[in-house]
């Protein structure tokens, strides 16, 4: 099929959009470990360089919305922009808790500081009791950040017909939606790296350590997968005020909150009596 550009579109803006949204939802993939040094690129600084990168990807929406000349996109890039930095806010926190807790911005780092909490043979960030809200909010908070149901409010078809991707056709249309679900299986990367201890076995013991780092990783990550299609197939979607009221009257407050009490536990804990 070929791509169809509407006549009152800006050309330019409208065919560069998509390609922002896949390139961006590719180049985050650098710095996530799949093993022990599997890694394309260790650096010291990989979750400020994902909470960066991701946060470029609401551009792409923008200008989709933008260069289409039709109301109905525009509608759904403006309900993109205000989405994405509502949950990211609060993703922002939630990834907070987990520096202060790890001691480190890199990822390799923050899956290793996640073994054997508490001298048990179990590894994971959701162990422990500060940080388990945390990993509860930041699912929700991904869920919202892709746009995945029940928060698709930027594609909701009883409203906004297709949303941003309503004048796409073709191959352009196509990247939206790989780019979409390369973003759904990036937070469920991180997800599991961040709080289910990576490519670390969950339970530290044979036969489960004999399973390679990556199939781990893979595993945690097709769990995850199942959740966000779990609640896409069972949970109605969110009115676009319930959802703005989640994000800065729930998520905000608790996640910022996190941060001064995991902040005052670590500094009580390092403090000799």
């Amino acid at each position: 099929m070929e791509t169809i550009v509407p006549a009152a579109a800006n050309r330019t803006l409208f065919l560069l959009a998509p390609i922002i949204t896949f390139t961006v939802a590719l180049i985050v993939w650098a710095v996530v470990p799949f093993g022990a040094g599997v890694v394309l690129s260790d650096i010291n600084v990989g979750l400020l360089y994902v909470l960066a990168a991701s946060s470029l990807g609401v551009y792409g929406i923008i200008l989709s919305g933008w260069a289409s000349n039709s109301k109905y996109p525009f509608y759904s890039a403006l309900r993109a922009a205000a989405q994405m930095v509502s949950y990211e806010v609060a993703i922002g926190f939630v990834l907070v808790t987990v520096v202060l807790w790890a001691g480190s911005f890199n990822l390799s780092a923050i899956v290793l500081a996640q073994q054997n909490l508490y001298g048990l043979p179990i590894n994971g960030f959701v162990l422990n009791p500060l940080l388990f809200p945390m990993s509860v909010v930041f699912l929700i908070s991904s869920m919202a950040e892709t746009q995945r149901a029940p928060f698709d409010l930027t594609e909701a078809e009883s409203e906004l017909v297709a949303g941003y991707q309503t004048e796409y056709s073709s191959m352009s249309f196509a990247l939206f939606w790989l780019g979409e679900y390369a973003n759904v299986l990036l937070m469920c990367a991180l997800n599991a790296t961040l709080f289910w201890g990576g490519w670390l076995p969950f339970f530290n013991f044979a036969p489960f350590t004999w399973v390679p780092g990556i199939i781990n990783l893979f595993i945690k990550m097709l769990i995850f997968f199942f959740i966000f299609s779990w609640v896409k197939a069972t949970v109605p979607r969110y009115r676009y005020d319930q959802l703005m009221r989640l994000g800065w009257k729930v998520f905000l407050p608790l996640s910022l909150l996190w941060v001064f009490l995991v902040s005052g536990v670590l500094m009580w804990m390092r403090v000799p009596l």
